[in-house]
């Protein structure tokens, strides 16, 4: 099972960077969002294809024909937090004013029920458990936020699965879909998403993938804009991850989706016989 995301952000929207840390610093930019947005729908469409797209509610309110392409397309909708912060550095009480907020102005805009989320950053972490109770008392049914190894945003490298789970919470469970891995010289790698993808060559993520059984895709419209500015503030490691292979990922992309079959988040959740599925408990 092949699983389709992206995340709707701008390319100023980068974590851990104080030159780009608020919507005070944003508005300094111009947004590349829209020619981003048509190469990703072009691509779509090219291989008639559909996809999650897990939007900031900022974004939505700044552009809400963007949200109304989307939907107008198909495809699915989710909450990719309102002002893009770092879960970890939230109280549980700014979290779920954020949350709220994305949900509110993307079901307005969209007149579709939001059900699904991704933290910015996949920033759920053994430490914010009360995570799962926000997103379940504000009507979201999946999450897709675990990054089930150690990274620079923290990482959940405990959480003991990487593929489909059921979270139970305070005695409540949510559908949990998190990010793959594949073993590479006995090393547990991520390959299918954002700076992971460009990073590999198209010959290795196409031996992994075949390799896997389950496969959670993320992208960003910045991945696909070679010619995007240089975010402020950044050190050359950050430099790397962020520009590294950005001339690359469209055809990358286009030969990924030619080589193997990919559905959306819905569809997944549909697929799967939930009462046979592993129970993590937080």
């Amino acid at each position: 099972m092949n699983i389709l995301t992206f995340d709707i952000e701008d390319w100023f929207h980068i974590l851990d960077n104080p030159k780009t840390s608020s919507s005070l610093d944003w508005i300094k930019y111009e947004s590349r969002l829209e020619r981003n947005l048509d190469i990703i729908f072009q691509i779509l469409k090219d291989h008639n294809q559909n996809a999650t797209f897990f939007i900031l509610g900022w974004v939505a309110e700044k552009y809400p024909n963007i949200i109304k392409r989307i939907v107008e397309n198909g495809f699915e909708i989710g909450s990719h937090s309102h002002l893009h912060q770092l879960i970890y550095t939230q109280t549980n009480k700014d979290f779920e004013i954020d949350l709220k907020k994305s949900i509110d102005v993307l079901e307005d805009i969209s007149g579709t029920k939001v059900k699904c989320f991704r933290a910015p950053g996949f920033s759920i972490t053994s430490k914010t458990p009360w995570v799962f109770e926000i997103l379940l008392k504000n009507g979201i049914e999946i999450d897709s936020s675990i990054f089930p190894v150690s990274r620079s945003h923290g990482g959940f490298s405990r959480f003991g699965s990487s593929k489909p789970v059921i979270v139970e919470s305070y005695g409540m469970k949510i559908k949990e879909f998190p990010i793959n891995t594949s073993k590479l010289f006995c090393k547990q790698l991520v390959f299918s998403g954002g700076g992971y993808f460009r990073f590999f060559p198209y010959n290795i993520i196409k031996r992994f993938t075949n390799n896997s059984d389950y496969v959670m895709s993320y992208f960003h419209p910045r991945d696909f804009d070679p010619l995007q500015p240089m975010v402020p503030g950044l050190n050359s490691i950050r430099k790397f991850k962020s520009y590294y292979g950005l001339n690359q990922t469209e055809n990358k992309l286009r030969d990924w989706l030619s080589d193997f079959n990919f559905i959306d988040l819905r569809q997944a959740v549909s697929n799967i016989n939930w009462d046979n599925i592993k129970v993590v408990k937080i």
